[in-house]
């Protein structure tokens, strides 16, 4: 039943659209060694533990072993010693002790060393446990090793998917390469080993060979850099290596012809099973968006997971294994199963799976790409060939992040399987490791739901809930923020009020003996509950929105306001407040008057600034419930002062509704007076109700910074942007691309200058009152743009109260709210804008097609490049100046892509001459 109703799932699952903020690069391993190599390696590590490193564990020790094992797997044909700290470190981002390189010797259970002599050095190769170095073979072993060969149905240069042998090479192709090999003592590129070879010998190299480079192991080392497979480097093997491998391919080909014996068929079968060879890891791929799928959980630390990127890969090995096991009934060998054995199970729905028996007593076996134990029959247990071990084992743990302290704790268990179980994710990865750290979110709707914070409560202590209920009246209601559509937060007595209050005061007490720097944030993450000191006293802060590695978004949960933080002011909570703190629920609750005239329509700023001043002169209010808008957690309420209640027309809501605040002025921010006045000051003192003086945060910016005189500007304009000359090479990243006539480059060099600024004016803007701004065409100015403040100038005002705005740092076109317009401070106009325009030189200039526009987009925008400048036309206007320059991508080694050359061959097709 359980695997019914797995494949149910499986089979029906879809792929999510994922946010842009999961789409950054991600090198981490999803899976673990299995069970019982970890047992095999805890066994054999625990007498050679003090050699490593005093006060090592078993337990280190055996992770150790795993990640080499892990690591060598990827280099099956050898890696050399010298090699394996930055590999190693690479991989894990962590150093590898060369202690542990003396002891590797010692470790046959997790690789095999070959010694070797580089000139004066020693060094050595490292194999994998169960692959030997090659060594001269007994020519009955030669013998069937050539049978085993050349039975072979299929040439396997042309599917290099299938297990090849490098046997079928040339002895002659192998010497040529070995003596290219040999001039090249540092390595060389295996990309580039097609050039060399017909420079060398003007012949054409075998292409295909370099999609199976296993071809030739048994001469040169591949040394792996990446996942693929031409990305790698080629040493030559020590000599002797050489002949004894050379050897061996002149017996294979001399036995070509020879007749299988039915020793050498048994041997020819064997070698078609798994255990000869290392499945590969299962790893998330390095670009673009990662979706997972749960499929069962003991712990928030021992989530089982599968990635969605492999789900056709899986669909069709298992429709494979279910042709071949319905045709081949025979490979049953029932009688020579072990423990630890991966096998082929006949499973429900006449469906064939890979496995790993567990137990022989009782025929229970693990479902390595679906991650559950299941009882199976005997008779229904097939040995699982070679070509059904190419695919990573799909099912891989994870642990969530923000639920590590209450992971075993039933209540969240529950939430978190209700919650996951079966469905299809969007995953943010914190942290590289076996089991990795994971944020999940549910993107199937409108808005994205983070699944960590949501499971998080059902934490929360019930008995300290508070719920309004209709009709009833409130006292000593304090209201604790006010937004700009009207809506207002409140704190109502209660019992969960109370309690916050006197975890607090611990709270204070506690960090008064305790150095704070102890409990810096080191991993904020969306979701994250974490401690915040504002006036004095401890606030409790989620966060919301990370926008660089030092300032981020937080909302207060007790009082509802939204502000832009730094990273360094926020404080984990100590470990033994966490769950008092987690247990009690938010205490600020969303209401909005009721009962307001139904064509209000959007609050203006005098009735914002009304409402503002009214709850800023009253401590204390009463209140009474009208209704609940439960769909959107919103409460109507009336709101009375103290003296007032419960007389109806004395209301906040009755005075707002009688006063002349409703009358939206025609284009009120738009009208700019010929002398330069402006009529928007009522946006700034409506803005700046948005934000009460009690809950405000103290900003971090000099005094002279947040005074009015400090609006007005004494830099005019930047300095200039200095350009190379025609001719000169300059580094530069394709921040915007429309077609080959008109993209955006920014200098390579200015790019941590400009992130820097970028952060500084997310700090001060966000936390700045807004001050009144006069909107003038052809001037600079700051604009909120998504969560980011940019520079800007004006190029047009709109009737709509929107502004036209180009961004002079990354030279792109938006339109923008004039309230998210504020004036661009001395501070923010020192370095020079960093947006070039550009054109693409060595094509002729003509009408892109919008299909040539997308692919050169694609091609070139966000990317780095070398531009090699034709011409400058400068202008008295940075942002007015453009340059003519060819692109050349370099990201490769030892050949450079000419974006021009791409364009002239391929995309001039596509578009139309002037």
């Amino acid at each position: 039943l359980i695997l019914s109703n797995f494949l149910s799932n499986f089979r029906s699952e879809k792929r999510l659209t994922v946010p842009p903020r999961f789409q950054k690069e991600l090198q981490v391993h999803l899976s673990r060694s299995s069970s019982t190599e970890s047992s095999d390696s805890l066994n054999t590590s625990t007498t050679e533990t003090h050699t490593i490193a005093l006060g090592s564990s078993v337990a280190d020790v055996n992770e150790l072993q795993s990640r080499i094992k892990e690591l060598l797997s990827k280099y099956s044909s050898g890696v050399r010693v010298s090699k394996m700290p930055q590999i190693y470190r690479e991989m894990y981002w962590e150093d590898l002790s060369t202690e542990v390189l003396y002891q590797l010797e010692n470790w046959p259970h997790v690789c095999t060393v070959e010694k070797i002599h580089r000139g004066d050095q020693m060094d050595g190769l490292l194999y994998p446990a169960k692959k030997i170095p090659p060594v001269a073979k007994s020519d009955t072993e030669q013998e069937k090793a050539s049978q085993n060969v050349t039975s072979s149905k299929t040439d396997p240069l042309l599917k290099p998917h299938m297990e090849t042998t490098p046997a079928l090479l040339s002895s002659e192709l192998k010497e040529k390469v070995i003596s290219i090999l040999l001039k090249y003592s540092s390595g060389l590129w295996a990309h580039a080993l097609p050039k060399v070879y017909q420079d060398t010998y003007q012949a054409k190299f075998p292409e295909d060979i370099l999609n199976n480079l296993e071809l030739l192991s048994d001469v040169c080392i591949v040394d792996y850099v990446c996942e693929v497979p031409r990305k790698a480097i080629l040493y030559a093997k020590p000599q002797r290596c050489i002949d004894e491998n050379l050897n061996v391919t002149e017996k294979v080909k001399r036995h070509d012809g020879v007749k299988a014996t039915a020793e050498q068929q048994y041997e020819e079968s064997k070698d078609q099973f798994i255990e000869n060879i290392t499945v590969p890891s299962l790893i998330i791929p390095s670009e673009g968006s990662v979706s997972i799928m749960v499929l069962d959980l003991k712990n928030t630390n021992e989530v089982l997971i599968r990635q969605v990127y492999y789900s056709s890969a899986q669909e069709q090995m298992e429709d494979e294994m279910k042709a071949y096991y319905s045709q081949n009934s025979t490979v049953s060998p029932s009688h020579s199963l072990s423990v630890g054995q991966l096998v082929a199970v006949h499973a429900e729905e006449d469906a064939w799976l890979r496995a790993r028996i567990i137990s022989l007593d009782d025929n229970r076996v693990y479902y390595v790409d679906h991650g559950f134990t299941e009882f199976v029959e005997s008779n229904s247990v097939c040995r699982l060939q070679k070509q059904f071990g190419f695919l990573p084992f799909q099912a891989a743990k994870c642990k969530l992040a923000g639920l590590e302290a209450f992971c075993d704790d039933p209540v969240l268990v529950k939430a978190v399987e209700s919650q996951t179980c079966f469905k299809i994710f969007a995953v943010e990865i914190l942290e590289k490791s076996d089991i990795p750290l994971l944020v999940l979110y549910d993107t199937s709707g409108e808005d994205d739901i983070n699944i960590n914070a949501t499971c998080l409560k059902a934490l929360y202590d019930k008995s300290l809930e508070l719920h309004l209920q209709v009709d009833a009246q409130y006292t000593n209601v304090r209201v604790t923020s006010v937004f700009s559509d009207g809506s207002l937060y409140c704190q109502v007595p209660s019992k969960g009020l109370s309690r916050l209050s006197e975890i607090l005061h611990k709270l204070e007490d506690y960090f008064l003996y305790k150095q704070t720097s102890e409990f810096n944030v080191l991993l904020p993450f969306c979701g994250k509950i974490c401690l915040f000191p504002s006036k004095g006293k401890w606030a409790r802060v989620e966060i919301k929105i990370i926008h660089t590695r030092r300032a981020l978004d937080v909302k207060f949960m007790d009082i509802g306001t939204v502000a832009t933080v730094k990273v360094s002011e926020l404080k984990e909570i100590p470990p033994q407040f966490l769950r008092e703190v987690i247990a009690i629920p938010p205490q600020a609750l969303k209401c909005c008057l009721a009962d307001l005239p139904p064509n209000t329509g959007m609050w203006t700023p005098d009735a914002v600034l009304w409402l503002r001043d009214a709850v800023t002169n009253c401590p204390e209010f009463s209140m009474k419930v009208i209704k609940q808008d439960t769909s959107k957690g919103i409460a109507h309420i009336y709101l009375f002062a103290p003296e007032n209640f419960p007389d109806m027309d004395c209301s906040i809501n009755r005075q707002i509704k009688n006063a002349d605040l409703w009358k939206h002025q025609k284009d009120v921010f738009l009208s700019v007076t010929p002398s330069g006045t402006s009529s928007t000051k009522a946006i700034s003192d409506a803005v700046s109700a948005l934000q009460l003086s009690s809950g405000k945060l103290e900003k971090s910016f000099p005094d002279s910074a947040r005074e009015p005189g400090s609006v007005v500007s004494t830099i005019d304009m930047p300095p200039p942007l200095p350009l190379p000359k025609p001719g000169d090479l300059m580094d530069v990243y394709v921040s915007v691309a429309c077609h080959p006539g008109h993209f955006i480059v920014q200098p390579w060099n200015e790019l941590n200058n400009l992130y820097a600024l970028m952060e500084e004016m997310i700090l001060y803007y966000s936390r700045a009152e807004e001050k009144p701004v006069n909107i003038e065409k052809n001037k600079l100015y700051a604009a909120k743009i998504g969560d980011k403040w940019y520079r800007v100038i004006i190029k047009g005002i709109l009737r709509n109260g929107f502004l036209s705005v180009y961004e002079l740092d990354y030279g792109k076109h938006e339109l923008v709210s004039i309230r998210k317009v504020q004036p661009l401070l001395d501070m923010f106009r020192r370095l020079p804008f960093q947006a070039i325009t550009a054109q693409l030189a060595g094509v002729k200039s003509q009408l892109w097609s919008e299909e040539a526009s997308i692919v050169f987009r694609n091609l070139v925008e966000k990317k780095p490049f070398v531009a090699q400048i034709q011409a400058v036309n400068d202008s008295t206007n940075s942002w007015d100046r453009r340059i003519v320059a060819f692109l050349v991508d370099t990201s490769l080694p030892h050949i450079d892509t000419w974006i021009h050359d791409f364009v002239s061959q391929s995309l001039v097709e596509f578009s139309k001459s002037d």
